[in-house]
């Protein structure tokens, strides 16, 4: 055999003995040996394949604006629905209460249907703390009773008052909660806090103070509105929240919308049955259109899967800043089509709100900003000693414990 072919053998059985190497550690992570024999083109060949593209940016914003625009008609639809339903002027129909228990009475029954049917969303349970008898009985009771109180008075205030003006009186919606909050010890106190709120209730003062159809008791009905909700907001975060109960709109309903619709019995029995009795008995009563309470209460439903979404694509800051807008859109509305009467105070005032609105979201906005980055730093900062002790670690000399090594000598 001449040298070439020699070389040639030789050249042939390395290849080989290296490509027998990388197919045992392909099939195998934990063979280091069998790797290290690999050559750089086989490292390569193995190298894990890249990750997929993150989900385009244009179609992720795309998305949350259509939850945004899905929420905001829902809301429109529903506040417009009720206005027409209670209006005397238009439908006819001035029963809040009874209108507020067809919609409990249907939210119900679909939220069971999802929950305990279907099984689209379930229930809180371990590692969460499950819904017992006993923290239904301690906080989700008050909870549905504060909820039947702020709905009973929210729609009553749509017989007196306008839709405009009930938008604006809606702004002292985050006042309510942060009084409440600082009162109850759920949030601190800072001044520059209680001066936006100052100037969001001043903005709301102005625009009561220039309404054409300004009612009394239209106004205590909101403002009595405002306050149970508020009370409702902070009660949700003591009694559940705090206490490990996550809930989702939907869940919300399956657990609320029975002891509401049952709490809602009492007022209805005092003040609405006798009314529905009298006004059947002359004649006055016109029988409900399935149709109108049907679509209306499908339309009340629907807003709270869209909460739902757009909560949970987004965030309840987005919904926020969102209903600032929608608020807007209803005046204009109210304006334009149903003709209600805006007073160029009117707009001065809720402008000046609205600016207080649009403050207190973006300070909130920041705070939470603030307190991820405060949270990366301390998970940061936690991972940090760890890592310098094993660089020291690396650095030290191992301990001599028999004097030999580098401490085991000594320069004369």
């Amino acid at each position: 055999m001449s040298t070439r072919e020699a070389m040639h053998l030789q050249h042939f059985r390395t290849q080989q003995a290296t490509n027998t190497a990388i197919a045992m550690g392909a099939g195998d992570d934990t063979k280091p040996a069998a790797m290290e024999v690999t050559s750089s083109t086989s490292s390569t060949s193995s190298s894990p394949t890249p990750a997929p593209p993150p989900p385009s940016v244009l179609r992720s914003v795309l998305l949350s604006y259509a939850y945004v625009g899905i929420w905001m008609s829902l809301s429109f639809a529903v506040i417009v629905y009720n206005k027409y339903i209670l209006d005397p002027k238009l439908y006819n129909w001035p029963f809040p209460i009874s209108l507020t228990m067809i919609h409990m009475a249907f939210c119900a029954s679909l939220a069971f249907l999802l929950v305990r049917v279907l099984r689209v969303v379930d229930v809180p349970s371990p590692p969460q703390q499950a819904m017992t008898p006993r923290l239904y009985a301690s906080s989700v009771l008050p909870i549905g009773a504060l909820y039947a109180l702020s709905l009973w008075f929210s729609n009553s205030a749509y017989i007196y008052l306008s839709v405009s003006f009930i938008q604006m009186l809606k702004a002292l919606m985050p006042v309510a909660v942060y009084s409440l909050a600082v009162a109850l010890r759920t949030d601190a106190f800072r001044r520059a806090t209680l001066l936006n709120m100052l100037a969001i209730s001043a903005g709301v003062a102005v625009a009561a103070y220039g309404e054409a159809r300004f009612d009394v008791f239209g106004v205590a009905l909101q403002l009595l509105a405002v306050a149970a909700e508020a009370t409702r907001l902070v009660l949700i975060q003591i009694l559940l929240t705090s206490k490990g109960v996550s809930l989702n709109p939907i869940t919300s309903l399956y657990y609320v919308a029975p002891c509401c619709l049952v709490f809602l019995t009492i007022p209805w029995f005092a003040i609405e049955l006798p009314r529905l009795r009298a006004a059947a008995a002359g004649g006055r009563l016109a029988r409900p259109d399935v149709f109108v309470f049907g679509t209306n209460s499908l339309c009340a439903f629907a807003l709270n899967l869209a909460v739902f979404l757009l909560v949970g694509k987004t965030s309840a800051l987005t919904m926020n800043v969102a209903g600032v807008v929608k608020d807007w859109l209803l005046i204009a509305f109210s304006w334009t089509v149903i003709k209600d009467t805006v007073t160029p105070v009117n707009l001065v005032g809720y402008g000046i709100a609205f600016l207080g609105v649009a403050y207190y979201n973006h300070a909130k906005l920041q705070a939470l900003k603030a307190k991820e980055a405060e949270r990366k730093a301390a998970a940061t900062a936690v991972a940090k000693p760890d890592d310098d002790t094993e660089a020291g670690a690396r650095l030290l000399p191992p301990d001599n414990k028999d004097g030999a090594g580098d401490g085991g000598h000594h320069k004369n």
